[in-house]
């Protein structure tokens, strides 16, 4: 069951980063097609958010959730956008990544 909670954890976190990318292309919500995305996308994302809270507490789905999404979404934009982060940002981004893996690795918190 837990493992399926995960699996549901990493397509919300995909959902989140097609929300987010597109809610930079839906230029204020002036544009439909990428407005669209980002109402359906974040919809899906908290819904399958709120599925995972099932089995998984939730500081560790909302750690997992906000460390990966944060890697995902800064490599969209690097890709999509150009927006290439400094040493400063991969640094800190390494931190946040170590972080969750010491929350789910160590703390008594994740198990469940």
């Amino acid at each position: 069951m837990r493992s399926s909670a995960y699996v549901l954890l990493a397509f919300a976190i995909v959902a989140e980063v097609v929300a987010t990318s597109a809610l930079r292309a839906s230029d204020g919500f002036t544009r439909l097609i990428p407005s669209i995305v980002v109402v359906v996308g974040y919809g899906f994302s908290f819904y399958l958010l709120s599925l995972t809270l099932r089995s998984i507490p939730v500081g560790v789905v909302y750690a997992v959730w906000s460390g990966a999404g944060i890697v995902l979404i800064t490599a969209v934009a690097a890709i999509l956008f150009k927006q290439i982060p400094d040493w400063p940002a991969v640094l800190g981004m390494g931190l946040i990544v170590s972080g969750v893996v010491v929350l789910n690795v160590f703390s008594k918190v994740s198990a469940h």
